[in-house]
């Protein structure tokens, strides 16, 4: 409409936006409880779903029983790991990260836990996220170094 932040102007919020490019190595996941929406932002945000306010989900560096295999697989990368995935617990999505581009794939439950993502080079980041556990991030090229070894 007017470019004004509706949920901002109901809270009675009158200030300004400031315009914010954003940038990709500030990349923020959220995820609505009720419906299940993923959604990311690269700069300030005002991000609400079903309703509520949603904060930005905070990686955490790792997370134990959920480090996947990566292997490489022509020009790509296939990741799988040992997850339960039963609509009480699963991964709802696994992301790569880099400097210019994001890859997002969206999980269910009762499917495998792997998928398949693109070489972004040196650099790229992939983020997984538990419905349990929350958000994981792991560097790609760390993850490659790791299951060489194995």
């Amino acid at each position: 409409m007017l470019g004004a932040d509706i949920l901002k102007l109901l809270q009675g919020e009158l200030n300004p936006n400031r315009p914010d490019a954003g940038r990709m190595d500030r990349l923020q996941f959220y995820v609505c409880p009720s419906c299940g929406n993923i959604l990311t932002s690269t700069g300030a945000a005002s991000i609400a779903c079903c309703g509520r306010q949603l904060p930005p989900l905070r990686p955490a560096a790792d997370a134990p029983g959920h480090i996947p295999v990566v292997e490489e697989v022509e020009d790509e990368y296939y990741a799988s790991m040992e997850h339960e995935m039963r609509r009480e617990h699963f991964l709802l999505f696994a992301a790569c990260v880099n400097d210019d581009r994001v890859w997002l794939n969206r999980l269910y439950p009762e499917q495998s836990a792997a998928f398949r993502f693109p070489n972004m080079h040196s650099g790229a980041s992939l983020y997984l996220y538990c419905t349990r556990h929350g958000l994981i991030k792991y560097e790609v090229d760390a993850l490659l170094r790791r299951s060489r070894q194995f």
